[in-house]
């Protein structure tokens, strides 16, 4: 596939998106990275900044099936992925499929319901099957996982273990709009025709999945300089021996990397990655993985500081 294509139906993906949300360009394009390299994205932010929404809008422009599980504290592992139940009139077990059975997978304020169902998704998130009663169910090349969640409510939640952090590809953190971001939310919707939920059934798929899988294809097919590899496995190895990091980035968060760095170059409309590409995706790609040390809390560092320290410590390859 030419990457120019892949680029294409990548800007037009943006745009319809954009006609909805306003301000979240850059959080777009990191969720298309996410859906081309098979990655799944953790969505950060205040309440009322449309993170939702950003999804909804998102999994619109996709010809994929799209559920949503809105998680609570009194929720069960059974509510997500289903149950077998007896019918007695064929004397059978019948499987009642959950919400997980989709393609496009909104989790709703995910950091809401305890790590027991929370781990519900992890068997989901990293191999595209789920297990009810010693039954393997797949859930098809299309399952990707966009979860929410607030950071700034304590009281009724519980932090995502670091075992599941780890199957996100990226963290993205959704913020505030800007003065003139918001001034013209507020212009758009004063001028928009219908209802939201008119607006969101208006738009129109533009990535099918044989597109997406064909996509995929392009990015397996080609291969990264040596260099390139060294690169990459030289940052992730960095933050496993900076002072101010406890544990840093696993194995497969290199793997995942370099497969999302393909994947923002085709993107682009190249067939090659340079290093600006790895660079634009490390931190996403870091920030939830990292444990920092005692001492970088004590200097109020944060995992953006350490993480920047990370890039300048690491020469590029030229």
């Amino acid at each position: 596939m030419d990457p120019k294509e892949i680029e294409a139906v990548g800007e037009r993906l943006l745009a319809q998106t954009e006609e909805v949300i306003v301000g979240q360009g850059e959080t777009i394009r990191f969720l298309l990275v996410a859906l081309l390299s098979e990655g799944h994205v953790l969505l950060e932010g205040p309440p009322g900044v449309a993170k939702t929404l950003l999804a909804r809008t998102f999994s619109k422009g996709l010809d994929l099936e799209f559920g949503r599980i809105q998680f609570t504290p009194d929720m069960m592992p059974g509510d997500i992925l289903g149950t077998n139940i007896y019918d007695f009139q064929s004397s059978t077990f019948q499987l009642t499929r959950g919400p997980i059975f989709t393609e496009m997978l909104l989790a709703d304020e995910i950091n809401r319901t305890p790590p027991k169902t929370q781990a519900a998704l992890l068997e989901a998130m990293e191999e595209r099957t789920i297990t009810i009663d010693r039954t393997r169910h797949a859930l098809g090349p299309g399952f990707m996982v966009i979860a929410t969640q607030n950071p700034i409510e304590q009281e009724g939640t519980y932090p995502l273990p670091e075992a599941q952090l780890d199957r996100f590809l990226f963290k993205l953190l959704v913020g505030y709009p800007s003065r003139e971001e918001e001034v013209e939310l507020v212009v758009r919707h004063g001028r928009a025709r219908g209802t939201l939920e008119e607006r969101l059934a208006s738009l129109k798929p533009i990535a099918t999945m044989p597109f997406i899988e064909e996509a995929r294809r392009a990015i397996a097919a080609f291969t990264m300089t040596d260099e390139m590899i060294g690169y990459i496995v030289d940052l992730v190895r960095a933050t496993r021996e900076h002072p101010a990091i406890f544990a840093g980035g696993s194995p497969r968060a290199t793997s995942r990397l370099a497969a999302s760095a393909k994947a923002h170059a085709l993107l682009s409309g190249r067939d090659y990655v340079i290093p600006d590409d790895v660079k634009k995706l490390f931190e996403p790609a870091m920030r939830h993985r990292l444990i920092l040390s005692p001492a970088a809390e004590i200097e109020n560092l944060g995992p953006e500081q350490v993480i920047s320290q990370v890039i300048e410590q690491v020469a590029a390859p030229r």
